[in-house]
Formats: C-alpha cells, sequence, structure tokens
C-alpha cells in the first residue's frame, strides 16, 4: 500500500500541470503573474479528483486513527512555509494561512473536535488568538490621565510561524471489493500555543475542519515543489497522498478512544513505541490477508 502511495505521489511530480501555475513567462506585468489566461482554465479542468463511493458492505475492515504531523520534521516543512508572506508571491501560502483564510471567510464549518460534536465560530477564536497588554507604565499612565500611549501597549497575535502541528483523524480500511487497503482523511487541526500561555509546550487545537468541506480549497493552494517549480503540487495531493511524516497519538478503542499518553505517562519512548505498535497492526492486517 505504501508504495503505491509513493508510486502515486511520483506520478504527480513527473508530470504535474500542464502549463506552469504562476503564468511567470507570459506575463507582461508583475499583476499578471500567478494569474491562468483563458485557455488555461479551459484546458486545465482543474478540479479535485472526487473521492468513489465506497458502499458499507464493500469494508471488510476498519480502524479510526488520530495522528499528529510534526511541523519541525523537514519532510513535513512544505505544510510549515512560507511563514513570511511579505517576501514571496501572492500565490504562495501555508496551509495554515489557507484554512485560517477560509475560516474567516467563513467558506467551512469549524467544530470543536475531531468527531464534529460542537461546532464553533471563527469569531469565538479571538481570546485563543490574539492578547493585547498594557504595561505596568502604560497603566500608571492611564491611571494619571486617563489614556494610555500606543507605545505601551504590546500586542500578540498567532501567527503561521507559531504553528507546531497538525492533528489529523482518519480511517484506514480494507476494500474487499478492490482487495485493497486504504485510507481515507476525515478531519484536520492546526495546534498552536494558547496566546494566553506561549510557553506551554503542548499547544491548543484551535479547530478541527471536516477534510472533504476543504479539498477544494486545498486544491487551490498550490504547494511549493522543490524538484521543479514549474509543476506545483496542491495541498490536496500532498495530504491525499499521505506525502508527510506522522506519529499516531490515537486509535479508536472500548476505553473511549483514550490516547497514548493516559495509558503510558511521562515516558516519551515507550508512546512512541506503543505509536510504532498501532501501526504495524495496521500494516500487518494488509499482509495477513495474504497469508494461508
Amino acid at each position: 500500500m505504501m508504495n503505491k502511495l509513493v508510486a502515486l505521489f511520483t506520478i504527480f511530480l513527473a508530470v504535474g500541470m500542464v502549463q506552469a501555475q504562476n503564468n511567470i513567462l507570459n506575463a507582461k506585468s508583475f499583476d499578471e503573474i500567478g494569474e491562468k489566461t483563458l485557455e488555461q482554465v479551459i484546458n486545465d479542468n482543474d478540479k479535485p479528483l472526487p473521492y468513489g463511493f465506497v458502499g458499507d458492505r464493500d469494508i471488510l475492515w476498519e480502524r479510526n486513527v488520530w495522528e499528529k504531523i510534526d511541523l519541525d520534521e523537514k519532510v513535513n516543512f512544505p505544510l510549515y512555509y512560507p511563514v513570511d508572506t511579505n517576501f514571496v508571491g501572492s500565490e504562495r501560502r501555508s496551509l495554515f494561512h489557507v484554512i485560517t483564510k477560509a475560516a474567516a471567510e467563513g467558506k467551512v464549518k469549524l467544530y470543536a473536535d475531531s468527531y464534529g460534536n460542537t461546532e464553533r465560530k471563527f469569531e469565538d477564536l479571538g481570546s485563543s488568538l490574539k492578547r493585547v497588554d498594557t504595561s505596568d507604565v502604560g497603566i500608571q499612565r492611564y491611571n494619571e490621565t486617563g489614556s494610555v500611549p500606543a507605545e505601551f501597549i504590546t500586542t500578540t497575535t498567532i501567527n503561521a510561524n507559531m504553528v507546531s502541528q497538525y492533528h489529523i483523524r482518519g480511517v484506514w480500511y480494507f476494500d474487499s471489493r478492490q482487495a485493497e487497503m486504504k485510507y481515507r482523511m476525515i478531519a484536520l487541526a492546526p495546534v498552536t500555543p494558547d496566546v494566553n500561555f506561549l510557553d506551554d509546550p503542548q499547544g491548543i487545537e484551535l479547530f478541527w475542519v471536516f477534510y472533504p468541506d476543504m479539498r477544494d480549497i486545498l486544491h487551490e493552494a498550490k504547494v511549493f515543489n522543490e524538484k521543479n517549480s514549474a509543476r506545483p503540487l496542491t495541498f490536496d495531493h500532498l495530504l491525499n497522498s499521505r506525502h508527510f511524516n506522522a506519529t499516531i497519538y490515537k486509535i479508536d478503542n472500548v476505553q473511549g478512544d483514550r490516547e497514548i499518553e493516559s495509558y503510558i505517562t511521562n515516558n516519551s519512548m515507550m508512546q512512541l513505541l506503543e505509536s510504532d505498535r498501532l501501526k504495524e497492526t495496521i500494516r500487518n492486517f494488509e499482509l495477513d490477508m495474504w497469508n494461508y
């Protein structure tokens, strides 16, 4: 299964789009860079590949899996950069920029958890994304004059460079009709520090989004291709092909889908080994299907 995913991603790298996305060679001004011509739009028919229907009777086996994508790992850098948009073109944005922009514009529903039990509004995230502090001198000036000069006010905002991880929920399932193990991403959440507790190493899940709702938006957002700038990928291609490294932190279980760290505490090494063990149980299921 993993070899097939790698092969599919290689095809995306080698083939890409017929025309370069940024139109840089045909542009007559800076404003035209990144804009597709009418011919390109017609020829591209640029839509995400729809998921095929999977009948319940065709699913022989499945497991829900929650994973962490650590953005400190080099293979995951395409999901992190660029964090400073002042020095790149408008067509290049990080995954955090793409998701939060869509959330702020109301283009996608937000949820408080990966099960979609409770909806959230982007406006309700303000206290977690932005903090305004007044220095002691500013407070003293306010007591004396009734106003605070701007130089005594500090505003802290959660930015793309503060994203430490992405949490994803997905389903591994064995399709008996095609006799193949497959993966389908269900939900995704950016993990950042709470603006009120920036020193907390754990961070918080800002919100969850139902991944199929984001596919059209993620398909329009391009990812930098280190091997060929003329063939940019999309975030939808990147995530669906699982071209990232992730660590399992939870798998559905009888104990209320408890997390690994709830039964293996204060031991990062053992938690990592447990994550690898759970990953092997999924891999071994497909291998065992062909052993007699």
